[in-house]
């Protein structure tokens, strides 16, 4: 009878030390897909979740929240940026000095990365909502706090240690330039695991125009170990690539290493929208006013701000 105990125990153990040994290695699908994150990664079942739906109708607006402030986007130096496939997304490194103002505390860049669907001519593929909608990708610069935190990985686990300005992204006819800069070289980084020197630009390309309208909110990594601690800012107005540059995005990369026998296409990696959980969102402007008044002639979308 002990045997038989000691046996059951020994194969929970080893189910255990899988368990563990998996957890590092989640995919958005699957056995550690994202329905399964918060049985590996326990903050993945938090209450301040992200990504979400904004409603327009259901949030705040508050005249304190002044226009987004990127501060040494376009000191962007000599030296060039490094672009890497993670085998989750695109992501890259920025320099320490670029930095966002116009937020409750200084935070200093650390890196941006991008998500995106699977199908070409559908809108879906963005992280965050806008009244049920998405959009064909999104992309994600993210911050830390220095004001409180000494780096990174101190601010990642604490309360109002990241700042993350999300940019939702739109397919269209005419080719992004900016983002060109980026996913012109995707097919140097094929397969997870690879990285690319770029050349160096000026990532205020990459933002929309209107830096004065968007939502804010508290809420957490999109990905796990999907710690609680981002400060969200979501602009309301979209950027535009190419029909041909999204599809770049959505066939180009793999999420294998290139000596796996199948690779894996690296596609559809956002998740789903989360409960809001009786969290507030802020907006900065007032979105049926604006649109009503912009709508009869009134005036012009800027004159509100």
């Amino acid at each position: 009878m002990d045997l038989v105990w000691i046996t059951v125990a020994f194969f929970f153990f080893c189910k255990c030390l899988e368990c563990l040994g998996t957890a590092k290695e989640w995919t958005y699908a699957g056995a550690v897909g994202q329905t399964e994150w918060a049985e590996f990664f326990p903050d993945c079942g938090g209450s301040s979740q992200s990504p979400i739906n904004v409603d327009t109708s259901q949030t705040l607006y508050d005249p304190m929240l002044i226009p987004v402030q990127p501060l040494g986007y376009n000191h962007y130096g000599n030296r060039p940026f490094t672009l890497y496939n993670n085998g989750h997304t695109v992501q890259m490194t920025l320099p320490h000095w670029m930095s966002v103002a116009g937020l409750p505390w200084h935070y200093s860049a650390v890196q941006l990365h991008l998500h995106w669907g699977s199908e070409v001519g559908v809108a879906t593929g963005s992280e965050h909502t806008i009244n049920g909608h998405s959009t064909a990708a999104e992309l994600h610069i993210v911050h830390y706090n220095t004001e409180i935190y000494a780096n990174m990985s101190e601010a990642k686990t604490q309360e109002n240690g990241l700042a993350v300005l999300a940019i939702l992204i739109e397919a269209g006819e005419e080719i992004n330039q900016g983002y060109g800069s980026i996913l012109n070289y995707l097919g140097h980084i094929r397969y997870a695991g690879q990285k690319v020197a770029i050349p160096a630009f000026d990532i205020n390309l990459l933002l929309p125009d209107n830096l004065s309208q968007y939502f804010r909110y508290n809420g957490s990594l999109t990905t796990p170990p999907c710690h609680q601690s981002v400060l969200w800012t979501i602009f309301n107005e979209r950027v535009k690539i190419s029909h041909s540059q999204l599809m770049k995005i959505q066939t180009v990369l793999y999420s294998s290493k290139e000596e796996e026998a199948e690779p894996m296409a690296l596609q559809d990696n956002y998740r789903t929208t989360q409960p809001l959980n009786r969290r507030t969102v802020l907006s900065s402007f007032i979105p049926g006013m604006i649109w009503k008044l912009k709508f009869k002639g009134i005036v012009d979308l800027n004159d509100m701000l």
